[in-house]
């Protein structure tokens, strides 16, 4: 038999339907943290629609509610777990490379 008159083949994998992250009784809100916390990477970032398997929708009122936390202090906009990496050492520090000035 050709391979272009060969009938098409379902494969014969099951597969399992994911639950939706978000229920229906989810109400998608500044305050509701236990919702916004799922949606945000280690570091402080939004995850994307792709990552959360979120609608359109779903996805803008997240973006805004963390965003609005954020803003409201309930939220990081950063989560920083290794202090270190944003300070500076004695090599990079700003005034080594400077003259000073003699009067």
């Amino acid at each position: 038999m050709d391979k272009s008159k060969r009938p098409f083949l379902k494969s014969k994998r099951s597969f399992r339907r994911r639950l939706p992250p978000i229920e229906s009784g989810d109400r998608i809100d500044y305050r509701n943290m236990n919702l916004i916390s799922r949606f945000i990477s280690e570091q402080g970032k939004i995850l994307s629609r792709r990552v959360n398997r979120l609608t359109l929708k779903q996805q803008r009122l997240i973006t805004i509610a963390i965003k609005q936390a954020r803003i409201l202090s309930f939220l990081p906009f950063l989560n920083i777990n290794n202090e270190k990496q944003f300070e500076r050492t004695a090599s990079t520090a700003r005034t080594t490379g400077l003259r000073t000035r003699n009067k």
